[in-house]
């Protein structure tokens, strides 16, 4: 627990227009989706054709890739010394030069050197990208704002993918020169921001080390299957179109341009959903659809019907939005920056073991790696129903009721 002084510093006087606070944050997401969207979506075709990885491999390509994750409240750290702002321009530099590298190094360890420098970036960015969005965006429309950057990430994946098709499929260009074009554009925008955006504090002084409350229990527990579940779509939902539906680059491309052009629109609708109806509801839903996408993963034959469960399973992402504001609604301002590391963790737990664990399942019935993650779906679901319809502190769950201060 913190003994630290939780005093409200002055707010930044409010910033409209292209370098107001959200249009930092959709910045440094178009950045962020730039890299990553291209590391991740050549990743299974450049794992087995230039890296010439079976399940197994990828499974621990896919640990490797977690362990930053994992690692996530070192944030906490690293806010002592530097601000949060800044600590999300150095981990995009990282993710941009880990991407560059890739493709120069297709042999099995170097691959795994430059996917952790790679993730590093990635997971330490967006440690620091939800803790600003929960401290600068208001509770009553951070909802709606949170959806407008998903919509804003998928506009610039569609940017990556359209990059992949030039590059890829018209110029004839190999791996290595995709991943370099695509973080150099990362660096671009990285440079942009820090040239020409103001620092914009925050409302409330951080707490500086690590924070676990039992009244944040249940962000917790969701957040925890929710690392596990989500690593059986990133990993093996992928993995599976193109070992067993043969997709190419350019169709793995189409795929997820399908994807991001859906969630441009959905995203900010969802955020809209979850202000009128809660994030109960909103949860709800997004759970009973995912045990049924996985359990129809576990059987489907055929490439067009795996296709289209592969795009409605990323249309649930965007409804993750809720757990986001559960957690703003309930916390302590000043918990927010160290509950963000510490709930990244509690992501990655899962997450760093099951990609291997499940990659030797794989090799024996890729069915019941999908039931699984259907499993924990629904487990996921029975957890949602006791969040409350409006959550406060002191009212984190359906059946408590004793209004607690902040610290507490």
């Amino acid at each position: 627990m913190s003994n630290q002084d939780h005093s409200v510093i002055a707010p930044p006087t409010p910033t409209h227009g292209w370098r107001s606070p959200l249009a930092l944050l959709i910045l440094l997401a178009v950045a962020n989706q730039i890299s990553h969207q291209t590391w991740f979506t050549l990743l299974n075709n450049f794992a087995i054709s230039k890296a010439n990885f079976e399940g197994d491999d990828i499974g621990l390509l896919q640990s490797v890739r977690e362990i930053p994750g994992f690692l996530a409240f070192g944030a906490v750290l690293v806010i002592l010394f530097m601000r949060e702002q800044t600590m999300a321009l150095l981990a995009l530099i990282c993710l941009a030069i880990g991407t560059m590298a890739t493709g120069f190094f297709p042999e099995k360890i170097p691959f795994l050197m430059t996917t952790l420098l790679m993730s590093l970036g990635f997971h330490y960015y967006e440690v620091a990208a939800q803790s600003l969005a929960l401290q600068w965006l208001p509770k009553e429309s951070a909802a709606i704002s949170l959806g407008k950057i998903v919509s804003a990430s998928s506009f610039a994946a569609l940017g990556a993918y359209g990059l992949i098709f030039v590059t890829w499929t018209v110029l004839g260009l190999d791996f290595k020169f995709v991943y370099l074009i695509s973080g150099a554009i990362t660096l671009g925008i990285v440079a942009f921001v820090y040239l020409t955006f103001p620092y914009h504090p925050q409302h409330v002084v951080q707490n500086k080390n690590l924070v676990l409350r039992k009244r944040y229990w249940l962000y917790y527990a969701l957040t925890f299957i929710s690392g596990a579940r989500r690593q059986i779509f990133v990993v093996f939902a992928g993995f599976m179109m193109v070992e067993k539906f043969g997709y190419s680059v350019t169709a793995i491309t189409m795929l997820f341009l399908v994807n991001h052009i859906f969630n441009m629109f959905f995203a900010p609708m969802a955020g809209r959903l979850i202000t009128r109806f809660g994030e109960r509801a909103a949860l709800s839903f997004e759970y009973i659809g995912l045990a049924i996408l996985f359990t129809a993963y576990a059987f489907v034959e055929n490439a067009t019907v795996a296709g289209f469960l592969y795009v409605a399973d990323h249309a649930f992402f965007a409804m993750a939005i809720a757990m986001k504001t559960y957690f703003q609604k309930i916390a302590d301002p000043a918990d927010i920056a160290p509950t963000a590391g510490v709930a990244f963790t509690i992501n990655h737990i899962a997450a760093v073991v099951l990609p291997v664990v499940l990659g030797f399942v794989w090799l024996a019935n890729p069915s019941a790696v999908f039931l699984f993650g259907a499993a924990l779906a629904l487990v996921s679901l029975v957890l949602s129903r006791i969040i409350p319809r409006h959550p406060a502190p002191g009212h984190e769950l359906i059946f408590s009721r004793q209004q607690r201060q902040p610290g507490e």
